[in-house]
């Protein structure tokens, strides 16, 4: 069995989608879907049971659960950067990790899970993932930090993967609401206004619009944990990015395209609550990741907001 706890979610569904590709119907998914439509993204998938992170816990903590388990794949987090109640993502994202981690390890399964390029902070410390001295800008970031810092301090980097994810995009991200990329959100605005709005610049050493993200396919994700499934021999908390930061305009240059629009930007006030937390540049330091996967490539910013634009968005917003 395969434990998949975010299961429904944004990555997590497209994680499902290969287990089953790969002919993994035994996954057991850990995840609450509510009355929102994160329910669309398991229709046509398989997988055994679905339980709630309350009763998942409840069961591992209980050391109730009997059945045998090969992997954990651990993506289930609150991922709001903009999430203000702290001792919720303390449990939530740190406590709850420690308990998936130390059931994982209890049954010598292979244990993978998501970390976040939220815990660089504003990057002035760099992106190197050796890096352990880090300063999160956000309670989100800091929660991430904390998991990372546990793992490494029980010395278990040896025995798991953590990835560092940087600013993934793709389908079946529409219930995340005003969490979804901005490959999404400069979809609807070109569909309901002819053009997208982009934060003006804070800093002068950016242009507006051309502050920069590392923006990474969410299909190129899903890979690269499925090549890790089969690879117990690396270890260690890795950096998931494609190492190329491009700037805010290149992305709705590339969204109008694939809608043959002609692009336009307005760019509007950064939120006073947004100034202080705000990344104008992030981009995944990837020369230890290449030295464990030297064979992973990672699609263009161009085609993957083709693929994800052409195949999803405009078919109705299909899954994947």
């Amino acid at each position: 069995m395969i434990i998949l706890t975010g299961g429904a979610g944004f990555i997590g569904s497209c994680v499902l989608r290969a287990l089953n590709d790969a002919g993994r119907a035994d996954v057991l998914i850990v995840d609450s879907l509510r009355s929102g439509t994160k329910w669309k993204n398991l229709v046509g998938k398989k997988f055994v049971d679905l339980l709630s992170k309350e009763q998942f816990r409840s069961v591992i903590t209980g050391d109730a659960f009997e059945f045998d388990v090969d992997a954990v794949i651990h993506l289930g987090a609150c991922s709001s950067t903009t999430e203000s109640d702290a001792d919720y993502l303390y449990d939530n994202n740190y406590l709850y990790s420690i308990d998936v981690a130390e059931f994982a390890i209890g049954k010598n399964a292979r244990f993978i899970y998501a970390s976040s390029a939220a815990t660089y902070g504003d990057g002035s410390l760099g992106y190197s993932d050796a890096s352990v001295d880090l300063r999160p800008l956000n309670m989100y970031g800091f929660s991430k930090h904390l998991f990372d810092n546990w793992i490494r301090e029980s010395e278990l980097t040896d025995s798991c993967v953590g990835l560092k994810l940087f600013n993934v995009f793709g389908p079946n991200e529409e219930h995340k609401g005003d969490m979804r990329s901005m490959v999404a959100k400069a979809f609807d605005q070109i569909q309901d206004t002819g053009g997208v709005q982009l934060f003006a610049s804070n800093d002068d050493a950016y242009a507006d619009g051309g502050q920069m993200r590392d923006f990474i396919y969410v299909k190129d994700v899903v890979n690269v944990i499925m090549s890790l499934l089969g690879r117990p021999d690396v270890n260690g908390i890795y950096n998931l990015g494609t190492g190329k930061a491009r700037t805010w305009n290149d992305l709705v240059k590339a969204v109008s395209k694939s809608m043959k629009k002609r692009p336009k930007i307005t760019y509007i006030d950064m939120p006073d609550q947004v100034k202080g937390q705000y990344q104008n540049f992030t981009q995944a330091d990837m020369t230890r990741f290449a030295n464990v996967l030297p064979d992973v490539s990672f699609t263009s910013l161009e085609d993957a907001v083709s693929d994800y634009v052409g195949q999803h968005l405009m078919q109705n917003r299909a899954t994947y």
